[in-house]
């Protein structure tokens, strides 16, 4: 990996994304695994491709990502924040697509957290007037 490496972090959630791109012939690997079998349902796997296919670049660069944190659907919408943002530091001319997308933005919902006296962030427990 010592030619052209383009480093970019995403989040989304509690999830966190590690991406390295290189020019290549399209391979992306997470945490060792093809993307197709590390995220079994295919509406993520088209979630991930979505910045590459949205700016014509699907079989032009190899993707190499390490995903931690959260569950597959966060880890998903991490990996499409920082291969969109890997995109955006190759060519500058890709910025307005993705960001008329809306791929460029960091999704700020978090878990909120639970409070006490409830049973959840904003469930409450039965109330009983007698």
């Amino acid at each position: 990996m010592t030619q052209n490496v383009i480093r970019a972090t995403g989040r989304r959630k509690s999830s966190v994304a590690q991406v390295k791109m290189t020019p290549g012939q399209g391979k992306m690997t997470v945490n060792n695994r093809t993307c197709e079998d590390y995220f079994c349902r295919p509406t993520l796997v088209m979630m991930v491709k979505q910045p590459l296919e949205l700016t014509s670049q699907l079989g032009k660069f190899d993707i190499w990502a390490k995903v931690e944190g959260g569950g597959v659907a966060g880890q998903a919408g991490a990996l499409r924040l920082g291969i969109s943002r890997a995109l955006n530091l190759v060519e500058q001319e890709l910025r307005p697509p993705l960001k008329s997308a809306g791929l460029l933005t960091r999704d700020p919902r978090e878990k909120e957290r639970k409070k006490y006296g409830q049973k959840k962030a904003r469930k409450r427990f039965q109330f009983s007037k007698r």
